[in-house]
């Protein structure tokens, strides 16, 4: 499906660039954190509006009928008895992933005074890949399961890859992590980028560790934000 003439040159910037061909089609205000929060995998409406919750339920629904016609989202049910409409990237609208990984990268260098409490788990991640410090995971081969509490859907698990400077997250934990990380979207921001300490943070119950205590917190200490903007986390 593609979007009709006249939406399209409502819209358009009448440039033959790509770039500027590009941003006629996700440059709409909310359109790439709507693709954000699908890298990881399908999710249903209620999902993406517990990711976004500064976006109305019309914008939300406008936005996926656009991105949906041309052809960078695919809407689709879930066989019964779930039965829900998920929406998941096509394969054109996941090669999105490096444009966004590099907008998190580009953005975080700038200065903000941004709260980090409201940030959804799929926004930590994207972070987390931002700021992942290969030089400190040289050597390194180990896995994490990682479970955050406290979203509108309960919590959200993934898994974590690390090998030899390189990592890997996916959504859902693997059960078999030779670490697992139970925690808060806020508490586990407030160890791996404003200092506070893990220890605190389990002893508060914050956090659980199931593992190597030692080894989660090495984990933690593979990230680290731009000192532009010490004190804050971008998505």
């Amino acid at each position: 499906m593609t979007i009709a003439p006249e939406q399209r040159a409502k819209r358009s910037y009448h440039d033959a660039c790509g770039a500027a061909r590009a941003l006629d089609l996700v440059g709409e205000r909310w359109t790439l954190l709507v693709v954000r929060e699908l890298l990881l995998g399908p999710k249903r409406f209620t999902d993406l509006r517990a990711g976004l919750p500064g976006i109305s339920p019309n914008v939300l629904s406008q936005r996926l009928d656009e991105l949906v016609q041309i052809g960078v989202v695919h809407k689709r049910k879930l066989p019964p008895p779930v039965g829900a409409a998920v929406y998941d990237l096509t394969d054109w609208g996941r090669e999105l992933d490096d444009v966004i990984v590099a907008l998190n990268r580009w953005g975080a260098r700038t200065p903000n005074s941004y709260s980090c409490s409201d940030m959804s788990t799929d926004s930590l991640v994207v972070t987390l890949r931002t700021s992942f410090q290969p030089e400190r995971a040289a050597g390194v081969r180990a896995d994490y399961d990682l479970y955050f509490t406290g979203s509108d859907s309960g919590t959200d698990e993934f898994h974590a890859v690390v090998s030899d400077g390189t990592i890997t997250i996916t959504r859902g934990a693997s059960g078999t992590g030779a670490i697992a990380i139970h925690t808060t979207v806020p508490a586990f921001i407030a160890v791996a980028f404003h200092g506070r300490a893990l220890a605190d943070t389990i002893t508060s119950g914050e956090a659980k560790i199931s593992g190597d205590v030692a080894a989660a917190e090495h984990f933690i200490n593979f990230f680290e934000l731009p000192a532009e903007c010490k004190g804050t986390a971008t998505a």
